[in-house]
């Protein structure tokens, strides 16, 4: 009898997908609302959903991409027919940095919070210490089966927004809540919408793409789904539209609590509020929960999508066979275990400043995998205008053509808010990609019939038939 070659299990629905990723996109704005506020003030909830306006012909080359060639390694085949699979391995590469720093990002979101109910907070050690036992928890989890991951998500989802909207809808209706606030000025200051003026908007406009990253992780999961993947543009747009409503919404009920430099000093300015206008505690307690269901489920979805991203360069002899390997659950351990491994390095570099840390690092990625997707999706209808397109993102290349620029705008932005330590990190993940490419070339001379893989329409259904 012929061994059972390793496959994932196709069990997220269309709603375990939509929650997955759009509430892997909405985080936790908890602890990182500060940054925003200190980058532009109030001004942030109408940047949000404007750029996810401008987001959208990347969301639809994502789209078309995925329902063409609908496999784990998602960007890394793309570009792999596109440009080469060299150009594959890098953008792969470029876009697991994307989706591995958000594990540990969520890890220190759970640590604002418990330093919130501390008189003393947790020393820079116990913090790192801390977010590596959550890193190392949900690695534990992450090795069930994947329907476990979709109904937490689902459930924490749904229940996260009804108490984010409540929670908000209190603000505005808390007789505290005042638009001289948004607009409140100082010598010294601009008006509190955007305090920053032209350059923090421009900043803005890029770093905050960090809080749009999970739609692209719906490509990675393409091999556990019940949907056909054509209609995966569904769960992309969902992953736009629906934080961004939430986003402008909420950002203007903090806003109008506080003066916005007021609000950038806070830790957790929800439940800060609350405590300082003499709310009743039950609103900043509701707010925290919320908070820690964002996390949770950001946590969730990216671990979920590296550990896939890892598998898919497998599938493609772009790493070891071993990469590949599937517990009784149908859950890629190994895979696992590499993520676990990055999570650790993050949290242990991450440093105090780690909300604009990673927040620049990662959208810094992100710019660079926004724009080969957009070149891919032009590249492979002039290159193989035959394969069949099963979705078709409207406006032709023009379209494509606005993601680029976009895509550029946010790798710019992105770049002028690293400082020293973010280009090193930068640079050092980048040389770990150069090793391990040129390590699998050692060892395909060791290990002979291990040639890398280009997958196409014809593989689809067949991607492990050959491992």
């Amino acid at each position: 009898m012929q061994e059972k070659k390793p496959t994932l299990k196709r069990q997220l629905t269309m709603l375990n997908m939509i929650s997955i990723a759009a509430g892997a996109v909405i985080g936790g704005w908890l602890a990182e609302a500060p940054y925003w506020f200190s980058v532009t003030g109030a001004g942030a909830a109408l940047i949000f959903p404007v750029l996810a306006l401008l987001l959208i012909p990347v969301g639809l080359a994502f789209a078309e991409l995925s329902a063409m060639l609908p496999f784990a390694s998602s960007v890394n085949v793309w570009t792999s027919n596109a440009f080469g699979k060299t150009a594959g391995w890098y953008s792969n590469w470029m876009m697991y940095l994307v989706q591995v720093v958000e594990p540990p990002m969520m890890a220190f979101i759970f640590i604002t919070v418990i330093n919130h109910f501390l008189t003393d907070p947790l020393s820079q050690t116990a913090q790192t210490l801390v977010a590596i036992g959550i890193c190392v928890l949900w690695y534990i989890v992450s090795n069930f089966n994947i329907e476990i991951t979709g109904t937490l998500s689902t459930v924490f989802f749904f229940s996260m927004v009804v108490m984010s909207v409540f929670v908000a809808l209190y603000f505005f209706f808390s007789g505290h809540w005042s638009w001289d606030n948004i607009n409140w000025a100082v010598e010294g200051h601009k008006a509190g919408l955007f305090p920053k003026g032209f350059r923090g908007i421009f900043i803005a406009m890029a770093v905050f793409s960090l809080k749009y990253i999970g739609f692209e992780m719906t490509p990675t999961m393409v091999e556990e789904t019940t949907f056909p993947a054509k209609k995966m543009w569904m769960v992309v747009l969902s992953a736009l539209v629906i934080p961004a409503i939430l986003y402008l919404f909420v950002v203007f009920a903090i806003g109008g609590m506080a003066p916005w430099d007021e609000i950038a000093s806070m830790s957790m300015p929800e439940p800060e509020l609350v405590n300082k206008l003499g709310l009743p505690g039950y609103i900043g307690i509701i707010a925290i929960i919320s908070g820690c269901l964002h996390a949770f489920t950001t946590l969730m979805g990216f671990w979920t999508s590296s550990a896939r991203l890892i598998y898919g360069s497998a599938q493609l002899n772009q790493l070891p066979k071993s990469f590949m390997r599937l517990n009784k659950h149908g859950q890629p351990w190994v895979a696992n275990l590499v993520v676990l491994a990055f999570s650790i390095f993050f949290c242990i570099f991450s440093g105090e400043n780690w909300v604009q840390y990673i927040y620049a690092i990662s959208c810094t990625a992100a710019g660079a995998v926004y724009l080969i997707s957009c070149l891919d999706v032009m590249a492979l209808r002039k290159k193989h205008p035959e394969w069949e397109r099963p979705f078709r993102a409207p406006g032709g290349n023009a379209l494509m053509i606005l993601g680029c620029i976009i895509s550029v705008w946010i790798i710019i932005g992105s770049i002028l808010e690293l400082d020293l330590g973010g280009y090193i990190s930068m640079a050092l993940y980048m040389l770990v990609g150069a090793g391990l490419s040129l390590y699998m070339k050692s060892y395909r001379k060791r290990h002979p019939g291990n040639e890398p893989r280009v997958l196409t329409p014809a593989d689809i259904g067949t991607e492990t038939s050959e491992l």
